[in-house]
């Protein structure tokens, strides 16, 4: 994360978990992730927004879709490294496969039901701003 005030890139959180809500200060509501910058001492924080997440399908394949949207106050995503927990399921078989750990970047099994190899491969991502 990237503080929008001073520009210090925070190698702290390497993830956000969906479930988690911390307060923020003076108590201004709660979001996904706050962070104080060792730099200018400013609290920055970032709220998914659960609403706008949406799945990415077989249609989707080798395009870029908006998957989830986040309100930025102060901090910018920069980078985006995935890992274990993610689901899949076989799109003629309806095979769901849980616990996919993408920290390689490529994940791949076998769907019995099928009866052929399934896999996720080079995953890459990108930030737009709105």
């Amino acid at each position: 994360m990237k503080c929008g005030n001073c520009g210090e890139i925070s190698e702290k959180w390497q993830y956000i978990r969906l479930m988690d809500n911390v307060a923020l200060k003076g108590g201004r509501g709660s979001a996904s992730m706050v962070q104080k910058c060792k730099l200018c001492s400013r609290e920055n924080s970032i709220e998914i927004l659960s609403s706008t997440i949406k799945s990415y399908n077989a249609e989707d394949s080798e395009k870029f879709k908006t998957i989830v949207e986040f309100e930025c106050r102060g901090l910018e995503p920069v980078d985006f490294q995935p890992q274990a927990g993610f689901a899949a399921e076989g799109v003629e078989s309806g095979t769901v496969f849980s616990d996919i750990n993408l920290q390689e970047k490529d994940w791949t099994d076998y769907d019995e039901k099928a009866q052929e190899s399934v896999g996720i491969y080079e995953v890459t991502h990108q930030f737009v701003k709105c």
